[in-house]
């Protein structure tokens, strides 16, 4: 069934018609529909963007000539004289933008216009009807469905919503400050600033009653000095509530035309109730990669800090720390989270109002902690927490994996081991990031050399390493700070959950209940850092549960370059428009189960209480695995035993008459062996010779291709590849580590003998008597096949930052075909197109051959 969209096209948001693909399409002419529908709330059915529609060029033209790229109507009929508001995506320009939109509304009906090109902020114009002829004016924003131009500006507390383009909204916001701000315009002192409009913006949220009108706002008529007076006028209130947080020499020091446009495009919006951490994604739109990446500040997607609380799901009465807490994420919604379960509390026991507020208050208080090493993150935590709860008090600056005995005394008096109930952190990681010094590093087990004995147990040696990687000892910074029995969750790369050589590290994390596993997307925290990583949940110092808790999410929401990505509708063959994240329907599942704990149990922890329950289903994504199983196989990678999955691939090789049979069954049978490849010879012998090395990379279309600039010498040949390890015609070469070539396949040709083979290329030989008639050529098929290749994505963990399926290949199951007669139809269809191809090559090498200066 075809599923994909034609190279070049896309789907466009409104219409849902598959479009050309071109940069202002994607960069603007749909960013723009999905913020006017969802931020604007103006229906689908009021804009018009394919076909596109036309207004005339001039008041003489018969016929309409300029094409809109997004038009907008005041109903859903979209009659002419309805033509409200036309935005201009093509102009690169604000200038010819502006000219073109002008042109529009000369000649149409519309009243608004709109230049936007993806890059830089929008620009709102208005046509004015005078007198003297036709005006245009810039207005600070267009007004929402059913909202007067009148209105912008004019919000109630109540009128504000929450938005989904919120990073949008910023990184057009950056750009314009960036390009027209005065005396402003780096970005770390625009982060500053932004960080201080936002928490201007958000106190106003938490201070003004449903009713009344926000002060953060910028009208129509207003002049942009009343605006600015107004902001400074409220930010005053912020320095004067937090003046142990915010310096009483800050300022929101934009011109007043910045400030005023600022305002304008942020002023409908609710950023207390965002899904997003406001604060990490400002900081993020405006610092950068180039300036927060060498320090590992990678702020954690608020879907997966939501996944995270949930699972962890601590209570009101209990001590929680992010000792890595960078903008205050994982506190800001830890409180939230206990502020709703105040809130059911309040109505279980009719709590007045100011009773529910002092309870809340009170938590945040003393309840909320975090450390935060870079001092600019950390007064963002603490200006962010105060502004939202009071909870200033508890968020220090100090380095987390410093001996205790070295923070500042104030800190010492508010945090210390042993002590906390809860946990939740995204530690830094990053291979250049190293922690040093005997002082520090001799606090910790794990910075110490581990030795494995007989039994595959690991023991500390006394020798400490020079240097250690921080994620690493923030493992062991993390469980000490809880207390017996306390419980916490942290993500770390996936690499420590499997790897050989972190085998220490498991064994550590083991000595406590290991009770739930979250397998991230690689996505994750792409574009920013590749590392694909595991959120871990466990108790210090409680046995170890019967069955682990684990969970998969296979997206994000976004692709590697931070793109949102869509789910598709593989009836209807679209696009359905919704984002394809994962993490919403984890959560629901887990709901589900929380819902299972007995009324009256006494644990804190909710997937222990019910661990062994006989009415716990696996759903899609959650799904249990008994402790032992991962003990022996020593993977703490929840898609490695993710058997809903396993089961659809099952029940597909089932409906085509097909039997799966793994590659080691195939082994022990008899049918096929098997040898690594032979090695990489060194450097200075590669492109002198005549025998081809073979890497991953030359593993092509079941073809095996030979790099001219890799050829080795027949005497190197000869001493890297032994008798037993020889290749022939019609060996499978299956490659089994490389960033995105694993699983591909290619047979050895007549012409393919005499090579080299990398280790990472793995070779299989069938034995030609086998029981089952599998050929080599059928093999080919099997190895190739999407059944086959599914599974591969499961087996196959990333170690550091390649992938490595390593000898997990042998537990890739084949779909044999249960009828022999269709098992000898697929082999010959394979080996008559092996066959013609080999045949092509052969004649191409007699001629090569026959002319004597060819190389192939």
């Amino acid at each position: 069934m075809n599923n994909k969209i034609r190279e070049g096209y896309i789907i466009d948001y409104i219409s849902g018609l598959e479009i050309k693909s071109s940069p202002e399409e994607e960069d603007a002419t749909q960013p723009y529909s999905k913020i006017l529908v969802e931020d604007y709330n103006y229906d689908k059915a009021q804009i018009q963007t394919r076909p596109q529609w036309r207004v005339k060029s001039s008041p003489s033209d018969k016929k309409s000539s300029y094409p809109v790229d997004i038009a907008v109507f005041k109903t859903n009929k979209r009659n002419k004289n309805e033509l409200y508001i036309v935005v201009e995506c093509k102009k690169n320009t604000e200038k010819d933008g502006i000219n073109q939109l002008k042109d529009y509304l000369r000649f149409s009906t519309a009243e608004l216009g709109v230049w936007f090109n993806g890059k830089d902020a929008p620009v709102y114009i208005r046509k004015v009807i005078k007198k003297d002829g036709v005006h245009f004016v810039k207005i600070p924003n267009i007004p929402k469905k059913n909202e007067r131009v009148q209105d912008v500006g004019q919000f109630l507390r109540k009128d504000l919503k929450p938005t989904h383009n919120l990073k949008s909204v910023f990184r057009m916001l950056r750009n314009h400050l960036a390009g027209n701000a005065v005396g402003t315009t780096r970005d770390e002192e625009l982060a500053r600033q932004l960080i201080n409009l936002i928490f201007a913006k958000i106190y106003d949220e938490r201070f003004t009653k449903p009713n009344e009108k926000v002060s953060f706002r910028a009208g129509i008529d207003e002049d942009p000095e009343e605006v600015k007076s107004r902001i400074n006028k409220l930010f005053s209130q912020v320095k004067s509530k937090y003046k142990d947080v915010i310096a009483v020499n800050d300022s929101i020091a934009l011109d007043a035309g910045s400030l005023y446009y600022a305002v304008g495009l942020l002023q409908s919006y609710c950023l207390v109730e965002v899904e997003r951490d406001v604060i990490a994604d400002a900081f993020e739109t405006f610092i950068g990669y180039a300036l927060k990446g060498p320090q590992g500040q990678f702020f954690t997607p608020r879907n997966v800090v939501n996944l995270m609380v949930q699972v962890l799901s601590q209570t009101p009465d209990e001590k929680i720390i992010d000792p890595a807490c960078g903008s205050g994420g994982f506190l800001v919604e830890s409180l939230r989270h206990i502020w709703r379960e105040l809130e059911q509390q309040s109505k279980e026991f009719s709590w007045s109002d100011i009773s529910l507020q002092e309870e809340k208050t009170a938590v945040a208080i003393k309840q909320i902690h975090g450390i935060e090493k870079d001092s600019f993150l950390s007064k963002v935590a603490k200006a962010y927490m105060a502004i939202l709860g009071d909870g200033k008090g508890g968020i220090f600056c100090e380095d987390s994996l410093e001996k205790p005995s070295s923070w500042h005394i104030a800190t010492q008096q508010s945090i210390s081991l042993n002590s906390f109930d809860c946990l939740l952190a995204n530690p830094p990681f990053g291979k250049d990031i190293k922690v040093v010094g005997t002082t520090k590093l001799s606090q910790y087990d794990l910075a110490h050399q581990w030795r494995k004995d007989k039994s595959d147990h690991y023991t500390k040696t006394p020798t400490l390493n020079k240097e250690m990687q921080p994620q690493i000892l923030f493992i062991e910074r993390c469980i000490s700070l809880l207390r017996r029995g306390g419980r916490m969750g942290i993500i770390i790369p996936e690499t420590y959950f499997h790897a050989p050589r972190s085998s220490y590290i498991r064994q550590f994390l083991a000595q406590h209940n290991i009770y739930c596993l979250i397998d991230l997307p690689h996505n994750t925290f792409r574009p920013h850092n590749n590392a694909k990583c595991i959120a871990v949940f466990l108790e210090r110092d409680v046995p170890q549960q019967k069955n682990i808790m684990m969970c998969v999410a296979e997206e994000i929401g976004h692709d590697h370059q931070g793109k949102e990505i869509y789910r598709w509708d593989y009836e209807t063959h679209k696009n359905t428009g919704e984002i394809w994240d994962d993490i919403p329907a984890i959560i629901e599942e887990i709901n589900t189960l929380k819902s299972l704990v007995p009324q009256n149990c006494q644990k804190s922890n909710w997937v222990n209480a019910i661990s062994d329950l006989d009415a716990v289903k696996d759903g899609r994504f959650v799904f249990w695995v008994d402790s032992d199983e991962v003990s022996k196989k020593d993977v703490y990678v929840p898609r490695y035993y993710w058997r809903s999955r396993e089961a659809e691939l099952a029940a597909s090789a089932n409906k085509s008459n097909c039997s799966l049979v793994s590659l080691k069954d195939l082994i022990d049978k008899g049918v096929i062996t098997h040898f690594d490849g032979h090695g990489s010879p060194s450097s200075e012998n590669k492109g002198k010779g005549e025998v081809p090395y073979v890497r991953v990379k030359d593993i092509v279309n079941w073809e095996v291709y030979k790099d001219p600039t890799s050829m080795i010498p027949l005497s190197v040949y000869t001493k890297m590849v032994r008798a037993d390890k020889k290749l022939k015609e019609g060996d499978i070469l299956y490659v089994r580590r490389g960033s995105y070539r694993i699983g591909s396949v290619a047979m050895i040709s007549p012409y393919d003998k005499e090579v080299v083979l990398t280790r990472e290329i793995l070779v299989l030989r069938v034995n030609p008597s086998n029981e089952l008639g599998i050929t080599p050529y059928y093999l080919l098929y099997l190895l190739s096949n999407w059944i086959t290749q599914e599974q591969a994505k499961n087996k196959i963990l990333i170690e550091t930052t390649l992938p490595n399926i390593a000898n997990r290949w042998m537990e890739l199951s084949l779909p044999i075909h249960n009828d022999k007669s269709k098992i000898k139809e697929v082999s010959d269809k394979v080996k008559e197109a092996i066959d013609a191809k080999w045949d092509a090559v052969g004649k191409i090498k007699h001629i090569a051959a026959e002319l004597g200066n060819l190389t192939t």
